[in-house]
């Protein structure tokens, strides 16, 4: 009998691991998509606290994931993208600031992406949405790792010939909606004008069901950066008018896009093996009024330092690795996806240069309660202007509501984030060591990176190019 028995268990043995959950599991590394939207606001999803805007799509997805509480990016587009894409403090790579059609600048040819990575390790690549690192062709996401593009290479709102120096905050020029170049991998199939936004989520996301369908048999990497819900607001046909605002709407939609992207996983029976990461690159537009979200209890909005212009709503689903209906409050940022990333895939990183990022999956995986980051630091353009540990947040330059007076010059803020998300009581003064420790670890990020200049020994230059040229149809060059 216990010879039948050992047989009988030699057998189950034998077929669980030629199953093909195990033989997927041993030849093939996971599956990675990461859903990045433009400047949603951390309360403007139902799994971070809104109940105005309707995302059952996310609610099941955090309900089966993890919601990550202190999760960072960037307070602009530009910057924020470069973090994900190089794993890097924007500062680090020179992409600090929001570039504009025709820059000059543009992400290096010489950083190794996240794309470029996973590339190594076998893995089919594409972006689908905004790009935003540079759109001259020599920046374009095909010659940064990516096998495909489909998207928009900057903000919606942005005219082919708008500089830096014409762009504003103000609400009644970025209503506007300029010509865009659509581009497929690296050249314009079209230009998208007026309504023709309207569809774009809907493109977006038709794509992204695609790329999944047709890369079932091989490692994939699906990064996929929404137009929405950046200003000026497009939400489609099917969803306009249903629920208040066309912001509120756009939300609706967006949620709608990610629940398409997890019923495709799961239709495909790649849940198992497939790492899905929901964030947002920056905080709400405040400035746009209804047309922007909301920093739910947090202070602030896109274009600070305060946690409503950088802490994002991010969502981890990997059914089966990632604990089901969990949160964790650990600091981490949207540069440590590329470490997480390439390490889940068996890859390493370059060691020929600084990455800031680190692994997080022991956070994802709740291996870890425990932050790898001694500190985040939070840039501003060029300019360092607060640093958090633990729980502590100090602000070391002025920003909005902490400005000093003509008889009160400023010094140091210090907030404690787990007593106070909202930022409002300044706690130095009764805790002067902990003052002293965060003005130490500002010290050693600014002899790195440079005291409000991109001229730090740590700093890696951006790509340029001597004659940026937008990229459009031939003969259709549009004029503001």
């Amino acid at each position: 009998m216990r010879t039948v028995m050992n047989l009988w268990l030699c057998l189950a043995l034998w077929a669980g691991f030629f199953s093909p959950l195990a033989v997927r599991a041993e030849t093939h590394p996971p599956n990675v998509i990461l859903i990045l939207a433009d400047d949603l606001g951390y309360g403007d999803i139902g799994p971070f606290g809104s109940r105005t805007n309707r995302t059952p799509n996310l609610d099941r997805m955090a309900a089966e994931g993890m919601r990550l509480t202190s999760f960072y990016g960037a307070p602009v587009c530009t910057p924020s993208r470069a973090q994900i894409l190089t794993g890097c403090y924007a500062k680090r790579v020179s992409l600090p600031n929001v570039l504009f059609p025709k820059s000059s600048d543009g992400l290096s040819s010489q950083e190794q992406t996240v794309a470029d990575l996973l590339r190594q390790r076998g893995y089919a690549t594409m972006v689908i949405g905004k790009w935003h690192v540079g759109d001259h062709p020599d920046f374009l996401p095909t010659r940064h790792g990516f096998d495909h593009y489909f998207g928009l290479p900057y903000s919606n709102d942005m005219g082919p010939n708008e500089s830096a120096a014409a762009a504003t905050n103000a609400p009644a020029k970025k209503s506007q909606t300029p010509p865009l170049p659509l581009i497929r991998d690296d050249r314009v199939i079209e230009t998208v004008n007026g309504r023709g936004q309207d569809s774009l989520t809907e493109r977006y996301t038709e794509e992204a069901v695609k790329f999944i369908r047709d890369h079932q048999k091989q490692p994939f990497f699906l990064y996929l950066p929404h137009t929405a819900v950046h200003t000026p607001i497009h939400p489609g046909d099917k969803f306009r008018g249903r629920n208040g605002t066309p912001f509120n709407d756009w939300v609706e939609e967006l949620d709608a896009s990610a629940g398409r992207v997890l019923d495709t996983v799961r239709a495909t029976g790649l849940a198992d093996h497939t790492l899905v990461i929901f964030t947002s690159d920056n905080g709400p537009w405040l400035p746009q009024g209804t047309n922007a979200g909301v920093a739910g209890p947090l202070r602030g909005g896109k274009g600070s330092t305060w946690e409503g212009g950088v802490r994002e709503p991010t969502i981890a689903w990997w059914p089966g690795r990632v604990p089901a209906g969990t949160s964790c409050d650990a600091v981490a940022a949207n540069f440590d996806f590329l470490p997480t990333f390439v390490k889940l895939a068996g890859g390493s990183l370059p060691a020929d240069r600084k990455i800031d990022g680190q692994d997080i999956s022991p956070l994802l995986f709740e291996q870890s309660k425990t932050s790898p980051h001694e500190a985040f630091y939070y840039f501003n353009g060029s300019r360092l202007q607060a640093v958090r540990s633990g729980p502590w947040k100090l602000s070391v330059v002025a920003r909005a509501g902490e400005l000093p007076t003509a008889t009160t010059p400023f010094v140091p803020h210090l907030y404690n984030l787990d007593t106070e998300i909202g930022e409002r009581t300044d706690v130095a003064a009764q805790n002067p060591e902990v003052v002293r420790r965060l003005a130490q670890l500002v010290a050693g990020m600014e002899a790195d990176l440079g005291a409000g200049t991109n001229s730090g020994p740590g700093v890696r230059p951006a790509g340029r190019v001597a004659n940026p040229t937008g990229l459009w149809l031939p003969g259709e060059v549009p004029v503001n």
